[in-house]
């Protein structure tokens, strides 16, 4: 049932292969939940995603290692779905590889391509993607951390916070104020090697659904100019063109996830024994299981919408902001009644659905909380009118 969608006219036959393939991989090397250490089994999914070649769609550079030249955003949302469906810290491995080098592969140095890419790729380097502060989360133009021009260096100072991968990372693309303009216009961009000298991680956030998260702390952290991605002052707009191409897939991984919680829900309601019949045969069961179908079905078609207007070279950032805001909150729904459906079981630790009802809170808020992205389609919307 989970594969019938690729037979939509949104998707070619590369695609349909790479689905088919990696839903096959992920059912012989996957399994469900995680071991104690978070950090050793998310090096070790990095390893095992690039190993088996998934890595190379992350990246945009077939030189590279990549598996086309522009990053193909319905084979990331493909990708990103199935992993999630089995494994959701499978599929934050590797959205952090993409997102975490998104920024050089879209306006990367040459120099900084052949350096950070063909490594995230290979699964050799772990990737983050740091932007969030303690004071600019949803309003980036809030943003405080600095880098001042001394030299052949910009000096940091700040902090950044919820990053995902922090202290795991190899390499962080790093947003932070350099003053050309106020505002959003005054940001840029670079690429900070972990271990520097003024750079330490400050904190490891514990969150409901284990990943590695830090807060990140820069006391007079030296970074070569070689380092900046794009031009001074264009780091907002490098960051807004990552999050457009990724922000899809964070859809892409609820729609996984929500694909998982109806499988479940309609395995415990064939199977659950109730009233002389089973949990199927009530209508009450039929109706809820009909509305989480529903939901899963339009989540998908939101999704792949935007996927593939992208991949045609449109503007999808009303799209891109419909299928995150449907697809997240759908997924929380789905789940929630996937959870219901297993009564006390579905609350118990160590139950898939206990696990995933974990696994998607965090989607409603990171990369664009849903109430930004109602202020995104709204405004776009009032824009065309």
């Amino acid at each position: 049932m989970h594969l019938k969608h690729l037979e939509w006219p949104f998707f070619g036959d590369p695609h349909r292969q790479l689905a088919t393939e990696l839903d096959a991989w992920c059912a012989q090397y996957l399994h469900a939940g995680h071991g104690a250490d978070i950090d050793a089994e998310c090096r070790s999914l990095v390893k095992a995603l690039g190993e088996a070649g998934w890595l190379k769609h992350a990246i945009a550079g077939v030189a590279l290692g990549g598996a086309a030249d522009t990053i193909d955003t319905r084979a990331i949302c493909l990708l990103r779905e199935t992993l999630a469906r089995y494994n959701g810290l499978a599929d934050f491995a590797f959205a952090m590889q993409g997102l975490g080098s998104g920024a050089i592969s879209l306006a990367g140095t040459a120099a900084q391509r052949e350096r950070y890419l063909p490594r995230v790729a290979r699964g050799e380097a772990l990737a983050a993607f740091a932007l969030s502060e303690p004071e600019a989360g949803s309003d980036v133009a809030a943003m405080q951390c600095s880098a001042v021009e001394d030299g052949d260096s910009y000096v940091l100072n700040g902090e950044k916070t919820w990053i995902s991968n922090g202290g795991i990372a190899d390499f962080y693309v790093l947003f932070a104020r350099t003053g050309e303009a106020p505002g959003s216009r005054g940001i840029s961009a670079f690429i900070v090697d972990a271990g520097l000298p003024g750079f330490e991680i400050a904190e490891r956030i514990e969150v409901i659904a284990p990943h590695p998260l830090a807060r990140l702390k820069f006391s007079n952290c030296r970074v070569a100019k070689s380092q900046m991605i794009g031009a001074p002052g264009e780091g907002f707009k490098v960051a807004m063109r990552t999050l457009d191409v990724f922000r899809t897939s964070v859809a892409a991984a609820s729609l996984g996830f929500a694909r998982r919680a109806l499988q479940e829900g309609l395995q415990q309601a064939r199977e659950r024994k109730m009233f002389g019949a089973t949990l199927a045969d009530l209508p009450l069961t039929q109706a809820k299981l009909a509305d989480m179908a529903c939901t899963v079905d339009s989540s998908a078609l939101l999704v792949y919408r935007a996927a593939w207007q992208r991949d045609q070279g449109q503007n999808v950032t009303r799209e891109a902001a419909m299928a995150k805001l449907m697809a997240t909150e759908g997924a929380q729904r789905v789940i929630d009644a996937a959870v219901q459906l297993f009564g006390g079981r579905g609350v118990k630790s160590g139950e898939m659905v206990e696990s995933l009802y974990r696994e998607i809170r965090a989607l409603r808020i990171y990369e664009g909380a849903s109430e930004v992205q109602q202020l995104i389609i709204g405004r776009d919307l009032l824009k065309s009118v």
